[in-house]
Formats: structure tokens, C-alpha cells, sequence
């Protein structure tokens, strides 16, 4: 092992909590650019509904893993793992140092941990199967054959629920079973982002997307790629959706749009705090912190 450790820079924090502005002011000052961490922002097409950094936020300072794929083609963790360390290793060999900013738990802690997960392709027609269980009975079948993996995801996560059940019956072994960490030889500083009025930023940013078009870029993606896609069953997409299909009425699909958002950044600050232990910024003034604290991590 070298004697030097590359140093990497790492953003997370809920959805909604401002990383994205933030981490364009961090980038600035520290003249580096942004690993993207997140599982919806790197599909094509998809802007408005994931938050993606606008055209003029990537022209100010350039943003990697962004738009590396088409929607119709899912990426799993282990697979953006690849991508991911493939690109921080290239920036690390450019003498740059990688930052990286996102709010994916799972997604992040694959790369600076270095989980290793199952190359386990999606196998379509058994998550149709076990979409049609529900999750009672899913968890039930969970607890059956991955008891250890019910202790690590949360009840309500009927995504990662899915996954387990599928490795389980793909390779015949528990996910809990073949998980390990092997983490990069990096120097990690970590910070973490967690804003006091965290639900008002959200309630906001839900109405913005709806008034900037998401239900426009769902019906376009719907006409470019179909309606059956598993991202559009994500936050803000599927009530989109149901708004086309007169499901829902704008301010219902706003509401539940909110009422869901505020749920998952609640799981997101969960995984942070016990997954993860960043170090928590000073919401007095963000910028002035990150800096104090980088510059003493760089030395």
C-alpha cells in the first residue's frame, strides 16, 4: 500500500437540504468538481422531477455521473459502484480531488465504504411477483429466508425488501450473507448537510417541480419510453403519472407529493446518522464551515 492516501471530499445529506448549492460554492472556492451520488439523477431526460443541477450549475463547475444512462435501462448499486470508482480514481490519477455530493445512503456508502453486493441482475417477471404480494407478506417471506436483513432495512422499504428476496432467490444465499466492505485506500472527510426547516424546503421545492413541469416531463418521458418503467413509480413521478391519468387533481398530487418526500428525507437522515456519522455543518453559516473544516482535513 502507497504511503499517500488520496483525499476525497464527501457532501450528504436529505433531499431537499440544499447540497446542490452548496457543494457548487464548495467546488468554487476549492477549484474541484462534483461526483454525482445519487440513483435518479443519473438517468437521461430526467431533470425536474429529481432536481437535477441545471445547465448553468453544470456549466459553472462540471458535474460526473449525471445522464450516463436511459431510464429504460436500470443501473443497480453495484453497477453505478463500477462507474463511480472508475471515474474518482481518474480525477485521483489527475492530481484532483474528488467531491462527492449526493443523498443515495446506499449509493455512497458503496463507493466510500466499499460494500460489495451481488451482481444479481433485475429479474423482472419475480419482482412482478413479489410487487403483487404486498409488503406484509414480502417481509414475511423476508424474515423467513434473510432474517439479518430485516434488522437492516427499514419495514416501509419495499424497494430493497424486493432486492433481498431476489438475490435470496437467485443465488440461493442470503444478501446479508454476501456483503462485505472492502473501503478505498482514500482519506475521507465527510460532511453532512441537515437543515432545521427541512419540511418548508421540502413543501417548496415540491410546489417549484410542479409548477416547472414535472407532469410535463412525465408525459414526455411516458411518449418516449412508456409508462411501465420502475422510475417512474419514484416520488414526484408517480404522482405526476396519476395527474395524466386524472387520479389526482394538481394540489393532491402537490400534497402527496410532499407528505412522501418529507417521509423519505426522514429515512435519509435515519441511514446518515447511523450509517454514516458525517460531520454535521453549522447551519449559521454553511460555506464558511465546509471551508474551515476541508482546508483542516487537507492540511
Amino acid at each position: 500500500m502507497s504511503l499517500y492516501q488520496p483525499h476525497v471530499i464527501v457532501l450528504v445529506g436529505a433531499t431537499a437540504s440544499g447540497k446542490t448549492e452548496l457543494a457548487i460554492e464548495i467546488a468554487e472556492y476549492f477549484k474541484t468538481r462534483i461526483h454525482n451520488i445519487d440513483s435518479r439523477q443519473i438517468y437521461k431526460s430526467m431533470d425536474i422531477g429529481t432536481a437535477k443541477p441545471s445547465e448553468n450549475q453544470q456549466r459553472k463547475i462540471k458535474h460526473f455521473l449525471i445522464d450516463i444512462e436511459e431510464p429504460t435501462n436500470p443501473i443497480n448499486v453495484k453497477q453505478f459502484q463500477e462507474i463511480a470508482q472508475k471515474s474518482i480514481k481518474k480525477e485521483i490519477k489527475q492530481s484532483k480531488i474528488p467531491f462527492l455530493v449526493g443523498g443515495s445512503g446506499l449509493y455512497m456508502n458503496s463507493i466510500t465504504k466499499g460494500f460489495f453486493v451481488p451482481d444479481v441482475p433485475p429479474q423482472n417477471n419475480l419482482r412482478e411477483q413479489l410487487e403483487e404480494l404486498g409488503q406484509k407478506k414480502r417481509w414475511e417471506l423476508l424474515k423467513h429466508c434473510d432474517p439479518i436483513s430485516t434488522k437492516k432495512i427499514n419495514f416501509a422499504d419495499h424497494i430493497r425488501t424486493i432486492r433481498a428476496l431476489e438475490v435470496f432467490y437467485v443465488t440461493g444465499k442470503p444478501l446479508s450473507t454476501q456483503t462485505v466492505q472492502k473501503p478505498p485506500e482514500w482519506k475521507i472527510i465527510e460532511l453532512g448537510l441537515d437543515r432545521d426547516n427541512l419540511k418548508e424546503r421540502i413543501m417548496q421545492r415540491t410546489k417549484n417541480m410542479f409548477i416547472s413541469g414535472i407532469i410535463e416531463e412525465t408525459k414526455h418521458l411516458i411518449s418516449k419510453y412508456g409508462s411501465h418503467m420502475k422510475i417512474l413509480e419514484t416520488i414526484g413521478y408517480r404522482e405526476a403519472k396519476d395527474v395524466l391519468n386524472n387520479i389526482l387533481t394538481m394540489d393532491e398530487a402537490i400534497e402527496l407529493t410532499t407528505k412522501k418526500t418529507i417521509q423519505f428525507a426522514k429515512r435519509q437522515k435515519t441511514w446518515f446518522r447511523n450509517k454514516n456519522n458525517p460531520i454535521w455543518l453549522n447551519n449559521k453559516n454553511l460555506l464558511k464551515d465546509a471551508i474551515i473544516k476541508i482546508e483542516s482535513f487537507l492540511g
